[in-house]
């Protein structure tokens, strides 16, 4: 018998898509699989979109409204797999994702390893997906891989990964208290708990961005930005468990200097608190500097409205880039544009 791979799905307010999602789950050529879904109390009709393909085997369940760590949480503790494959509900999956990963996987017969996969990002379209390999795609110990996440800020999307249950186990539950990049910080302990990263890059996933939308956008949420910083500070805590060197503390403070621009000026206890971090790991760290599209804003109605400028005229701007493909999907007709995963 083939070990069982546990498909995991949770789902708040994704009636658009959750169908696409669970059909690329169901097309998984890896026979020996469940798909278990857990709505977190969504306010639209993604639970009766969910539970109309309970016939084909998907065990649907319902739970009230607890954010996405703790759908996951209840969806791991409901399954029986050997190997667990995180999915969001508005992602796809290619038909031998899991199958691909699993054959090195039962070559390598190492419960320890780790095993991830190229991915694309989409709006609409998942058959217009461009791959952009990063540091990140390749085989890696886990000192190395968080190295290159940190310093480079750099990462990998939830769906690209296949984890053995032991490994899982060994992580421990994905953390209710973040409010956003819960994936970034749980991912981190699921490294520390493996003896490397298998880099699989025949095996592919695809990301359906969507923006302000998304649970990991910050935008000036003063509560989202002090969940970052707690996430970087576990961050940095569980790569220096690993190694504790010159260069794991220099891309530690590049860490904290990347997102320095998404604190300032609205949180300046964050922003002190980052160059503290950062001088106790021997270095320190630059204030933002406004580009000129935004300086001119900042000089005449100050540092707010520039702020306020920054985060929402790129966020106009990907809107009409949405509005753009989703017309376009509608005009290819959705059947044609659904077919990128194969």
């Amino acid at each position: 018998m083939k070990p069982l791979v546990s498909i995991l799905i949770p789902a708040y307010n994704a009636e658009a898509w959750i169908a696409e999602t669970i059909e690329s789950a169901l097309q998984q050529t890896w026979e020996n699989k469940e798909i278990i879904v857990v709505d977190d109390g969504s306010k639209d009709r993604t639970f009766d979109a969910a539970r109309k393909f309970a016939v084909r085997g998907v065990r649907v369940i319902q739970q009230e409204n607890q954010g996405a760590a703790a759908a996951r949480n209840k969806a791991f503790w409901l399954s029986r797999g050997s190997y667990i494959q995180w999915l969001d509900a508005d992602d796809l999956l290619s038909p031998e994702k899991i199958s691909r990963q699993m054959a090195v996987a039962e070559a390598a017969r190492d419960a320890r390893l780790l095993l991830s996969c190229a991915w694309a990002g989409f709006m609409y379209r998942p058959n217009r997906a461009v791959f952009n390999p990063t540091p990140l795609w390749q085989d890696l110990t886990p000192a190395e891989w968080l190295i290159r996440k940190l310093g480079q800020n750099l990462h990998m999307q939830p769906a690209t990964w296949l984890v053995s249950r032991e490994i899982t186990e060994a992580a421990g539950l994905w953390n209710t208290e973040l409010k956003v990049d819960d994936d970034g910080e749980y991912f981190c302990r699921v490294l520390l708990q493996s003896r490397g990263v298998k880099f699989i890059p025949e095996a592919t996933v695809y990301y359906r961005a969507t923006g302000s939308g998304s649970v990991s956008y910050i935008g000036l949420s003063t509560a989202k930005m002090t969940s970052q910083l707690c996430s970087m500070k576990l961050h940095i805590a569980y790569l220096r468990s690993l190694e504790d060197s010159d260069r794991t503390r220099a891309a530690s403070v590049q860490f904290l200097q990347n997102w320095l621009p998404f604190f300032h000026p609205m949180r300046p206890d964050l922003v002190k608190e980052s160059m503290q971090m950062a001088e106790e790991l021997g270095g320190a760290l630059q204030m933002p500097v406004l580009s000129w599209k935004y300086s001119w804003i900042r000089t005449i109605f100050g540092w707010d409205a520039a702020k306020r400028a920054q985060v929402f005229l790129p966020r106009a701007k990907w809107s009409l880039l949405r509005f753009a493909d989703k017309t376009m999907w509608r005009l290819e007709g959705r059947k044609g544009a659904s077919g990128g995963p194969g």
